[in-house]
Formats: C-alpha cells, structure tokens, sequence
C-alpha cells in the first residue's frame, strides 16, 4: 500500500509538503510511509478514500481504477487571471447557511461542508453545488461551480458566467446565467446555455449577490 501512496501525490502533482500538510502530518513522517519504513494509519487511509476520492480496493490491492471518481473541471479564465499552484476551496451548503447573501455577507463564518484541492486555478472563494437544468449541457444538477465573489456591479465582464441571487417578490432565487447588457436603463439580461430557457431580463436593484464562476466540476463515476 505505502509504495501507492506516492502513486497517488505523483497522480495529483503534488508536493510531499503539500500532501503531508493535506493528511495533517509532517513531510518526514510522509516519505517513512512512501518508502515503507512506517504504516499509513487509518485515520490517513480515511482522508486519501473519503477527501480525495482514492479507490478503496485500488489502495488495498491496486486493482481496478486509483480513483473512485474523475472529476471533470472546466475552467473559466481571464488573461489578467494569476494562478495558484493549489488552493483549497471550502465548499458550502446554500441550505446550510439560508442562501447566497447570508453567505457572501458573513463568509467567515460559514461552515464548510468539505474542501476541494485544485491546483493551477486563479483564486476562488467557495463553490457551491448548483440545482436546475438552465445551464444544460454545459452544467447540470449536482455539479459544483467556484466561484469568486464580486463586490461592485460595474466590475461585471459582459458575457461571462455569474452566480447570482435575485429577489423575486421577496424571495431569494439562486442561479447560474450568463450576464449581457440590455437595452433597457438599469436592466440586465440573463441568458441560459440551455435553448428551453429563455432569456430574461432583470432590475440591477434585484440582484442581491452576484460571483463571477472560475471553473465547474463534475464527477463522473469510475464503475
């Protein structure tokens, strides 16, 4: 089993440091257990199955795929956009904390239902699970988008992809679209991906939270 362990860093392009702090142990204790000389406990086993999606029966045996999922990312960047080499990205319920505006208000606490490990994207602050087919087939329900949370409705990028909450007679509608001008003063237009949808047009005033989405992902299961 040790000798996949270092399977698994070199598969996620990781450093030992980076794993190591990921498994919440020092960089020496991690190279004892890739060169044997130690056991991986079961609380690390625990973090590589459940956090990192390894395969279960490829890490006992090395059969079948080392992954339990693939995660397919899409990533959406800007020429302006630097990457970091990893990040973790906390991953939110929208149930959990009431909704976009309470989350993007008090982001700081928040609790996390997990974190997502991605390296080489520009700087995200959360991603969320994302319901609805308006996006299809470019996202779909289940996915989960990243996103980076926009302060000021002049900073929109015209034609790119946001997260938004909107107020519809005094309840909090999440979606993704993407955000074109309109010809109408104080209006903007939310077009779908999905060509059953139509698009919309909505007061600036309404929308109560907006993020510009960095990357999706979807998993797809490895059977």
């Amino acid at each position: 089993m040790n000798e996949r362990v270092k399977l698994i860093r070199k598969q996620l392009g990781w450093t030992q440091e980076q794993l190591a702090q990921r498994l919440g142990i020092g960089k020496a204790a991690l190279s004892m257990i890739e060169t044997g000389k130690a056991g991986l406990s079961s609380r690390n086993r625990n973090i590589l199955v459940q956090d990192l999606n390894v395969n279960p029966e490829w890490l006992e045996s090395g059969h079948g795929p080392m992954f339990s999922a693939e995660p397919d990312l899409t990533a959406y960047m800007h020429r302006t956009d630097n990457s970091l080499p990893l990040q973790s990205v906390p991953l939110y319920s929208i149930e959990g904390t009431a909704g976009l505006v309470p989350l993007f208000t008090d982001q700081a606490q928040a609790k996390p239902i997990n974190f997502i490990h991605i390296p080489n994207l520009p700087k995200c602050d959360g991603a969320i699970y994302i319901v609805g087919d308006s996006m299809y087939p470019l996202l779909k329900s289940g996915d989960i988008v990243l996103y980076k949370q926009l302060r000021d409705l002049n900073d929109i990028f015209w034609g790119d992809m946001y997260l938004l909450s909107i107020d519809i007679d005094g309840e909090e509608y999440v979606t993704v679209k993407y955000i074109q001008k309109s010809d109408r003063e104080g209006f903007v237009k939310l077009v779908s991906q999905n060509p059953h949808h139509a698009d919309k047009e909505v007061a600036v005033s309404r929308i109560r939270a907006i993020a510009l989405v960095k990357a999706s992902i979807r998993m797809n299961s490895l059977r």
